[in-house]
């Protein structure tokens, strides 16, 4: 039987049963501790309540794990973008209860500042009106919530999605809590070789200040050039007769100046220093641990963010401070191209789902079956097929590959299709993608050169943008919807095996276990077994195989 819950003061609870469409089957009660609650109710099935992100934490503090849960407010983001379209809309329980009884939505509150410590000042959840009882509310968004399912294009999918995400809120929890094991020593000790002494009152370390020296010189005598500053870059390149329209690293490569060599080098040192500097170190890092707040569903596609941290942008470099403890060992594992498997399920193309449980890697096997053996030419086309390169080689690979595999090919041109008329575009699940803009291209996460292809603009460019997004979103979304079912899977192998081992780290297609150093090969057997179930339950019986490349290191940077 599912439980609702809501938080009272001072620590307590207020509970009930619910029957099987959201209504309370029994009498509310009240307990003086939360985690007593939870915890003297081994046998629930599955806890409703408000937000994981805020319940699960202090439950975690308390030494009480939960099997499983719906989130509601999770779901409410889920469903008005599948219904309406409207993605980045409000989803606290106070919009979700304001929709049901028609009333003005309010505006979600401002994201909770990831720290790791607490703060007297992270804002509290979106208040209900004066006079409204929370658990009253919760029980009638969830019955709503359960009835709008019902109606969703495809509701076992559906189903199927909240119950994922709503899993995926756990295991960010659960990380959040464990942290990535973080060797600060060894952190300093790479800062200080590369980056060289820090000067007092906030200058740039040695190493930043030789380089932009560097730069200025090399533009010539009296220059004063700014390297953190593209403008300046940009028109000290124009003085030199060299036009530029911006400082990225392709486009300083193109060109014969000795400037570019000190500037590049510059640029890797100065995002080093903002992003994983000593600042980022003394704040992050504490007690042999970094803890990231993980925030699933973070994007129009499902792929995680995270709210402060920079979790899922850890410099290569920096990787050697992410070590195991002592007698422990990190299983590293990253699924083997993914996102070509998922199309090859969600499209039932027979040809491309054999390809696809083949062999472990795919662009070979496609190679050999429809490419006469060129790997690159057969990643390029297939590749080009899910990104919408639609100019040069990628464009006469794409040819035979339509020819070869049909039912792939027009899959993604459908979504293309879809997404230039302005239409709904869902992944396999039901996650959906908006067909214009609700908001801004940085808040809904996506990169800024496709701020235009989710509709941040009008003309036919704009709608060819949103298309080529479309194309993609159906394969990404839904590698990222299998990828919470794969998390799900291995959250419980762990569980049930008794094992030690911590989920630690996850982005996209890699997964990081934690673990003493004999439960590595269980780990590393249990990742290919969620993997291999993932699959099965979000797209069925099909040969498609998930494979993952595993690796049992001491040092991340081992790793790859």
């Amino acid at each position: 039987m599912r439980w609702a819950v809501v938080e009272t003061g001072g620590g307590g609870a207020r509970l009930c049963p619910l029957t099987p469409d959201g209504r309370a089957a029994g009498p509310v009660l009240e307990e003086p501790s939360l985690a007593e609650a939870v915890r003297g109710r081994p046998g629930v099935e599955r806890w409703v309540w408000r937000s994981t992100a805020e319940i699960y934490r202090p439950l975690l503090a308390a030494g009480v794990r939960v099997e499983r849960c719906y989130d509601v407010e999770a779901a409410e983001a889920l469903l008005i973008g599948h219904e309406e379209g409207q993605y980045g809309q409000p989803r606290s329980l106070a919009a979700a209860w304001a929709r049901l009884h028609g009333l003005p939505v309010p505006q979600d509150g401002p994201a909770r500042t990831a720290q790791p410590q607490p703060s007297l000042f992270d804002p509290g959840p979106v208040p209900l009106p004066p006079g409204t009882d929370e658990l009253t509310a919760l029980l009638e968004v969830y019955a709503g919530q359960v009835a709008r399912t019902a109606k969703a294009e495809h509701p076992d999918r559906m189903r199927l999605l909240l119950a994922a995400e709503s899993a995926g809120m756990l295991v960010a929890s659960e990380m959040g809590r464990a942290g990535v094991p973080w060797r600060a020593d060894v952190h300093r000790d790479l800062l200080d070789r590369l980056l060289g002494e820090r000067y007092p009152g906030g200058l740039e370390p040695r190493r930043m200040a030789e380089l932009a020296e560097e730069v200025s010189r090399a533009f010539g005598p009296g220059a004063r050039v700014r390297p953190d500053l593209p403008q300046e870059i940009i028109k000290a390149f124009g003085r030199a007769g060299i036009s530029l329209t911006s400082t990225r690293k392709w486009e300083l490569q193109q060109i014969d100046h000795p400037a570019v060599a000190p500037l590049l080098a510059y640029k890797t040192l100065y995002r080093l220093h903002t992003a994983h500097g000593w600042a980022w170190l003394q704040q992050w890092v504490h007690d042999g641990r970094f803890r990231p707040e993980y925030l699933p569903g973070g994007t129009v596609s499902g792929r995680w963010t995270t709210n402060g941290g920079g979790a899922l942008q850890i410099p290569k470099v920096i990787r050697q401070a992410v070590r195991a403890d002592p007698g422990w060992r990190l299983v590293v594992a990253d699924a083997d191209q993914m996102e070509p498997r998922v199309l090859a399920a969600v499209s039932r193309d027979r040809g491309l789902m054999e390809v696809a449980g083949s062999g472990e890697d795919l662009y070979a096997d496609l190679a050999a079956r429809a490419f006469g053996g060129d790997r690159d030419r057969a990643k390029l086309a297939l590749l080009g097929a899910i990104y919408g390169q639609t100019s040069g080689d990628a464009l006469r690979h794409m040819a035979d590959l339509r020819r070869r595999y049909p039912a792939a090919v027009a899959y993604v041109d459908e979504a293309a299709r879809a997404g230039e008329e302005g239409r709904l575009v869902r992944t396999w699940l039901g996650r959906t993608c908006p067909p214009v803009s609700v908001t801004p291209p940085d808040e809904a996460g996506l990169p800024q050169e496709d701020a235009q292809a989710a509709g941040y603009a009008g003309g036919s460019a704009a709608a060819r943008a949103r298309g080529r997004f479309t194309r993609n979103f159906v394969v990404q979304g839904s590698a990222a919807d299998w990828a919470l079912l794969m998390l799900a899977a291995l959250r419980r192998a762990l569980a049930e095996d008794g094992l030690r081992a911590e989920l630690v780290f996850f982005q996209h297609d890699e997964v990081i276990v934690h673990c003493p150093a004999q439960e590595a090969a269980t780990v590393s057997g249990a990742i290919a077994a969620a993997a291999a179930t993932a699959g099965r339950i979000a797209f069925g019986d099909t040969p498609v195989r998930f494979p993952f490349t595993t690796a049992v290191v001491e040092c991340y940077a081992d790793a790859k």
